[in-house]
């Protein structure tokens, strides 16, 4: 699973602008999160087709990063993300990003963005 990053500017219709991109190519978010601080936004998406999703933002001249994202499958109940959390950070990983992607009874399907994908999967083994 991948993620895109996009540092925009806050201001009114940025959102609008990503939106619409996506939309031409008929790109559907599985998720995303975004905030602005000051006069800087960020937005995070998990795109359902990562090489459209990548052509729309080529082609409407949006600046993006991209990462692999390291997943795992959880009891939905307190306590599972801060083993997971603890296990992260004891392997000395540092987090950029967290993501509910799913929910299905009683689990819970989180995908992590961090500084070394090699090792968080190891270290979640």
């Amino acid at each position: 699973m991948r993620d895109f990053v996009l540092h925009l500017t806050h201001r009114p219709g940025e959102l609008a602008r990503v939106a619409n991109a996506l939309s031409r190519k008929g790109v559907n978010l599985k998720s995303v999160a975004g905030m602005g601080i000051n006069s800087q936004g960020v937005l995070r998406i998990l795109p359902d087709d990562i090489e459209a999703a990548r052509s729309a933002f080529q082609e409407s001249n949006i600046r993006f990063e991209e990462s692999e994202l390291v997943t795992v499958l959880l009891e939905n109940k307190a306590g599972e993300l801060a083993d997971v959390a603890a296990k992260l950070a004891n392997a000395g990983l540092n987090l950029q990003a967290v993501y509910v992607v799913g929910l299905e009874g009683d689990l819970v399907e989180l995908a992590f963005a961090v500084d070394d994908v090699r090792k968080a999967k190891k270290a979640l083994e």
